[in-house]
């Protein structure tokens, strides 16, 4: 078992961008960009000996600062925070005050605004073979959410090939947080569309969203609607093949506790991954919007070539009282925990 730090070379904000690798005694290894946090490689070494790597990225931090990646934006593997998913009309109230967020995707509030936590430099607390612990400390009005927030994030990788993140956060004044990875994925040996992979979720309801994919507060059952993956199926299905998947499911296991997310598998490598959270909630999607050149291999990732689990509380719980609160206050600690298990079937 081995942590390794790789420096890039590049600098931003004036703080050095550091790469850091978690290897397990299997040699399946995990690099983790201090910038946003990012999963940048998960690379399986099979039985058999070859090695596969199941997240889409790039071959070079650099890639990440491009202008026309960040023109059609998708997260590649961020953190995102303070609050994942959308915010309606950017705003929320605690205790009477009303906070007025940045609109980042029309009138609505993105993934924490336009520079949320994907587009910070964590600092580097502590590596321990092969984990990784992160902090970034969100100061006060940032994108205009009160208090300031004290993230901590643990990466652990074990001989199990599990991945474990453990989120941790702490404010000085009431707050709102929902933190989530945005992880693609893709477990075909060799890319291209999701379509096929064979996907289960224990979910039996769904989040209703609005036409700009906010949650308005109403859970459907998931039974006879092509969002039933109750019994495993494949992505494409029920999908509508110009949509594909952006839905929020709400998870059946008890809140608050480890439970599953989700099963994926591919036929073609006989991988699987397995998503476990404390979290209440896992938004699928299925990455129409992603149009990224120049990825790792020079590969061009269209729509529907990754699927994202993304774990986290109600969107727009902020909004929804009927919703768990998203609110953290002061002397309190919010901690959600997600797991990616890797196995080769």
């Amino acid at each position: 078992m081995e942590t390794k730090l790789i420096k890039t070379g590049t600098f931003v904000d004036n703080q050095e961008i550091l790469g850091i690798e978690l290897t397990n005694t299997h040699g399946t290894y995990v690099k983790i960009y201090n910038y946003g946090a990012i999963i940048n490689k998960f690379v399986i070494k099979t039985k058999d000996g070859r090695q596969q790597d199941i997240v889409l990225g790039f071959d070079d931090f650099e890639h990440y600062l491009n202008e026309d990646y960040l023109a059609n934006y998708p997260y590649f593997g961020a953190v995102i925070g303070r609050y994942a998913n959308r915010i309606k009309n950017a705003r929320f109230t605690i205790d009477g005050e009303v906070h007025q967020l940045s609109q980042s995707k029309g009138p609505d509030c993105l993934h924490g605004g336009d520079h949320g936590f994907d587009k910070k430099v964590w600092q580097v607390l502590s590596t321990i073979d092969p984990s990784l612990t992160l902090e970034y400390v969100s100061p006060d009005g940032e994108e205009h959410f009160p208090g300031n927030l004290t993230v901590q994030l643990t990466f652990k990788l074990t001989d199990d090939n599990e991945l474990i993140l453990d989120f941790k956060a702490v404010t000085d004044e009431p707050t709102a947080v929902n933190l989530t990875h945005h992880g693609y994925f893709n477990l075909s040996p060799n890319g291209g569309n999701v379509g096929s992979h064979l996907h289960h979720m224990p979910a039996s309801h769904y989040l209703e969203q609005d036409d700009n994919y906010t949650v308005t507060g109403r859970l459907i059952p998931v039974e006879d609607t092509q969002y039933d993956f109750l019994a495993e199926k494949p992505f494409a299905r029920d999908w509508d093949p110009a949509e594909g998947y952006d839905q929020s499911f709400v998870l059946d296991g008890p809140a608050g506790e480890l439970v599953l997310a989700s099963e994926t598998r591919s036929k073609e490598s006989g991988l699987k991954l397995s998503v476990y959270t404390t979290a209440p909630v896992a938004h699928l999607y299925t990455a129409k919007y992603v149009d990224v050149k120049d990825g790792k291999g020079g590969q061009h990732y269209g729509p529907f070539s990754a699927f994202c689990v993304e774990t986290q509380y109600h969107p727009n719980a902020i909004n929804i009282p009927s919703f768990p609160s998203t609110v953290l206050r002061p002397g309190d600690t919010y901690k959600m925990t997600t797991i990616y298990k890797i196995e080769e079937l």
